[in-house]
């Protein structure tokens, strides 16, 4: 809850984002071509699925460039879009607090700008990093004070491609009206073209009861005083970790498959706007290379949250535990791993994280599988295979699907795949917060264009046909008249 005070400091950072926006001419005026379906049913010309960071983001580009026939849907209630009060479970943002994330380059946008409303400057350099609740809120803000007319409790269950070049979505399995757009974006989030890994040494197990993903929705009271075991050193398992020991459970042990703690957050090595700015327009072989050997290395867990959870005396890291096999055996589950070490447990947690897998979205079938990958597009050299990055789509630098086929799928043209699936295509411009608002301007420009070449005709006549005048004739006088011949004579 905000005081008085804060009420009047975050009012003048509102009229000051609005008059940071009117003097921008925002918002623009619609150009595109008017659209109904043929039973007269209206068009969009853009739909945003999802309304986390990077649909936000989304929405104000496309509207900045013109594009207003525009609708955000997203399947969660209010205020419970994204990972952020679900299942991320971190203290603090991974990101630096001075990254500016999606301001779209407008400074009263910015968190800093938020937070020292609310807090004043001295607290801002006090602040480490931003906790992940108050990020949550600034979101919040960010919809509110832009006025992002999201759509909640939308849940698209299929995008159809129709006969006349229009997607069609269908809105709970057909149970709500359906939306119909010119062009779709999936600002989905890091599972967005995919799922959660689900390792088979899990397979016969109950699911909730024996173990869960950290995606999940985990009842961390059930394991207090319990024993826990969580799969993996990542971030997202250190931090489901550090729940669990905070709630109470007996002991918590991590289990990794790698001989040796990851430290070192490779892409920090290379981390500028060169990368962002560049990223998509070098070669295949390079992107792949970059790609290939960051993900091998991994990524380490952040410093504060490993600390959080080894400040628990009943904490423990284990290495080279790659797990064998996995059973539940008289009402606990015995952990088998490839050297034939035995940990007994009440519940696993899976910190497996996330695989991208375009054919696992079911409002993708049935044509899923005509989706272009890395895998069908680019064969790497031996000691760089990844079967994992072979599943990321292969994707247009306006963040679009391509065919597999060519000519099997045009439609796909029309599906910009805004979200961390991105990454192997154009880089980390859809997903994190850095580039996040590089990445929207590159789809707003790139789903203008398409639209403007799309209805050249249309412009062609609107140009034809434009005919108000910028002169009335009084602004000269014709010189060879012979009025004008005649008073000069």
């Amino acid at each position: 809850m905000i005081n008085n005070q804060q009420q009047r400091r975050l009012a003048d950072l509102n009229a000051r984002v609005k008059q940071d926006l009117s003097y921008l001419n925002y918002p623009p005026a619609n150009w595109s071509m008017p659209v109904t379906t043929a039973e007269g049913q209206p068009v969009s010309d853009v739909v945003i699925i999802g309304s986390g960071m990077c649909g936000l983001v989304a929405w104000q580009a496309l509207t900045r460039a013109g594009i207003t026939k525009l609708r955000i849907v997203d399947r969660a209630p209010k205020g419970f879009e994204g990972p952020w009060v679900n299942y991320a479970r971190m203290e603090t943002l991974r990101s630096p607090k001075n990254l500016l994330g999606p301001a779209l380059g407008i400074a009263s946008l910015s968190f800093r700008a938020w937070f020292t409303a609310l807090y004043g400057e001295a607290e801002w350099e006090e602040l480490f990093r931003i906790p992940r609740l108050m990020w949550m809120e600034y979101l919040k803000w960010y919809r509110e004070i832009l006025a992002i007319p999201v759509e909640n409790q939308t849940h698209v269950t299929r995008i159809l491609p129709r006969a006349d070049g229009l997607l069609e979505l269908e809105i709970g399995n057909g149970a709500e009206p359906p939306i119909f757009t010119r062009k779709l974006v999936l600002a989905t989030g890091r599972d967005g073209l995919g799922k959660p890994t689900i390792p088979d040494f899990v397979d016969g197990m109950r699911r909730l009861k024996s173990w869960a993903h950290s995606a999940d929705d985990i009842d961390f009271e059930r394991l207090k005083g319990k024993r826990v075991v969580v799969i993996g050193v990542g971030a997202s398992a250190v931090d489901n970790a550090a729940e669990a020991l905070e709630q109470g459970a007996g002991e918590v042990r991590l289990l990794a498959r790698r001989k040796e703690m990851p430290t070192v957050n490779k892409l920090m090595g290379i981390g500028s706007y060169g990368v962002t700015a560049g990223f998509a327009q070098i070669s295949p072989e390079w992107r792949w290379r970059l790609m290939d050997y960051a993900a091998k290395q991994q990524t380490p867990a952040p410093h504060n949250s490993t600390l959080r959870v080894s400040r628990h005396p009943n904490a423990y890291f284990h290495f080279d535990c790659g797990i064998r096999s996995m059973q539940e055996e008289g009402g606990e589950v015995v952990i088998t791993t490839v050297n034939d070490r035995i940990f007994r447990t009440d519940f696993v947690i899976l910190g497996t994280g996330f695989c991208i897998d375009p054919t696992s979205r079911d409002e993708l079938a049935p044509y899923q599988d005509k989706i272009a990958c890395w895998g069908d597009r680019y064969t790497p050299p031996p000691g760089e295979r990844n079967p994992e990055l072979g599943r990321f789509p292969w994707l247009n630098d306006d963040f679009c699907f391509t065919e597999k086929v060519g000519g099997t799928a045009p439609w796909l043209k029309d599906i910009h795949c805004f979200n961390y699936a991105a990454s192997v295509s154009v880089g980390k411009v859809s997903g994190d917060i850095p580039a996040i608002s590089e990445g929207a301007l590159w789809l707003a420009r790139g789903a203008a264009a398409s639209l403007f070449i799309r209805d050249i005709d249309y412009h062609w006549k609107a140009l034809l046909a434009y005919e108000k005048p910028e002169l009335d004739g009084t602004e000269w006088t014709d010189a060879d008249e012979p009025e004008f011949v005649q008073k000069t004579a």
